[in-house]
């Protein structure tokens, strides 16, 4: 995924959702993702440790981007909570093969 993606960024979506965005360089890439197994809603649970409820995936191939939002699995700010601001749940997609 790092080398298929311009961008690929985490950030919170409130004090309980965290927004994963990916953005590629064309629609020729922005549609292999989409494809991919690895980007399906039930694969970034798994990748989460959450259910496939809990995830919600928006494909913007307008724009070449794929926007992923999921619960926090705890409140951002709470003294459990490892990333105040979302910004390094994007890690485990650097990774993922398409």
């Amino acid at each position: 995924m790092a080398e298929l993606a311009n961008v690929i960024r985490s950030k919170n979506a409130g004090p309980l959702c965290v927004t994963l965005d990916l953005f590629f360089p064309n629609f020729e890439c922005f549609q292999r993702a989409a494809q991919s197994d690895a980007l399906q809603v039930s694969s970034i649970a798994s990748l989460y440790g959450l259910l496939s409820p809990q995830v919600k995936r928006f494909d913007l191939p307008e724009i070449f981007a794929i926007k992923l939002s999921m619960q926090r699995s705890v409140c951002a700010g709470h003294p459990g909570d490892g990333d105040l601001y979302g910004a390094q749940q994007h890690a485990p997609l650097l990774s993922l093969r398409v």
